[in-house]
């Protein structure tokens, strides 16, 4: 299994945005994330330490201006805390082992599909494309991706 965590050399390469994000508790400008209207198969991957956070097949175009997702690939991947930012209550999400800041969850999500939406930062994330996952060590995670295996 490998093993991911918090990588200091990595977080000094952040971008200004992704640093603002993932350690400062950012968010966003709607509508302007890298991987809104991404369309391509694969995964999300926490940008500081590469665990594997949500897959293309569980992503879906909510209209609120951020990747929304379904459920988490790797649901010990994600830790759930309460937010009482911004005068309301939320459950922010961070990455397990990167403690990276994703964004929030919110029960508005599809109903038939377990009625979550995973609302994401882009900055928080890198893709990895389906056909890229086996050789950068995802390909345990296929099965979860349209067309894999």
């Amino acid at each position: 299994m490998p093993q991911y965590s918090k990588d200091p050399q990595v977080i000094a390469r952040l971008t200004p945005e992704q640093y603002r994000v993932t350690q400062e508790n950012a968010t966003e400008y709607p509508g302007t994330g890298e991987y809104l209207d991404n369309k391509e198969p694969g995964i999300y991957v926490d940008v500081v330490s590469g665990e594997p956070l949500f897959a293309s097949s569980d992503k879906y175009d909510s209209g609120c201006g951020w990747p929304s997702f379904t459920k988490p690939i790797e649901p010990a991947h994600i830790a759930a805390l309460r937010d009482t930012s911004h005068g309301m209550i939320r459950i922010e999400v961070r990455s397990a082992h990167g403690d990276s800041h994703l964004g929030h969850v919110f029960p508005d999500g599809p109903p038939d599909r377990g009625g979550l939406r995973y609302c994401i930062n882009s900055a928080a994330l890198r893709f990895i494309h389906r056909d890229d996952m086996v050789a950068e060590g995802y390909g345990e995670y296929l099965d979860q991706v349209e067309g894999g295996r």
